[in-house]
C-alpha cells in the first residue's frame, strides 16, 4: 500500500510539474511575441546586424579575436577601432593594417588588428605608417586560394588628436 501511495504522489508530481512548465512557456511566448512570420525574423537579424562593434583599448585583443573566430556572425556590421596604420608589401600594391601590439607565446612580439581599404573606385589617401589613426567600416571577406581574410572596407579614416596604447595585453 506505502509503495502505491509513493507512486501516485510521484505520478501527481510529475502530471503538475510539466502542466506548470507548458503554461511558463506559453506566457513566454505571450511576453515576447512569436516569431512565426518571416519578416519579423528578418527585422530582428538586420536590427542586430546594423549594430556597430566598437573595439575598445582595454579589450582590443580579445574583441579582435572574438571577431576572427566568429566571422560569420559579425560579417556585414560596422567596426570601429583606433590603432596603428601599418603598410606592408609593395609599393604598387600595398597591404594596408590597423593594429596594435600584443605578446605572443611562441614569438614575442605581434600585430593584432585587421586589414583595411577603401571601397573600390575611390581613391581617398592613406596617412603615413606608423600614424595613430580611427578606422571605421564594414567587415567583409576576400579569398584568395583556399585561404579567407577579413577585412574592413572603410567609411572614414580619421587621425584623432590623442595616440592609444600601442602594446595591448588583452
Amino acid at each position: 500500500m506505502r509503495n502505491c501511495i509513493f507512486l501516485i504522489v510521484i505520478f501527481i508530481s510529475f502530471f503538475i510539474f510539466n502542466c506548470t512548465k507548458i503554461n511558463d512557456n506559453n506566457d513566454v511566448n505571450r511576453a515576447f511575441g512569436s516569431y512565426s512570420d518571416s519578416q519579423e525574423i528578418q527585422s530582428a537579424r538586420t536590427n542586430i546586424s546594423s549594430q556597430t562593434v566598437e573595439i575598445r583599448e582595454r579589450m582590443f585583443a580579445t574583441q579582435v579575436n572574438e571577431i576572427y573566430l566568429n566571422a560569420r556572425s559579425y560579417l556585414g556590421r560596422t567596426i570601429n577601432l583606433e590603432g596603428i596604420f601599418k603598410a606592408e608589401g609593395s609599393d604598387e600594391e600595398p597591404v594596408l593594417y590597423v593594429i596594435r601590439y600584443t605578446s605572443d607565446s611562441c614569438c614575442g612580439e605581434s600585430m593584432i588588428g585587421f586589414e583595411v581599404r577603401w571601397p573600390n573606385g575611390q581613391a581617398n589617401q592613406y596617412p603615413a605608417g606608423n600614424t595613430w589613426v580611427e578606422a571605421t567600416g564594414v567587415l567583409k571577406e576576400y579569398r584568395s586560394g583556399f585561404n579567407r581574410y577579413l577585412f574592413l572596407e572603410l567609411s572614414s579614416l580619421n587621425i584623432p588628436d590623442r595616440r592609444g596604447a600601442e602594446f595591448v595585453t588583452r
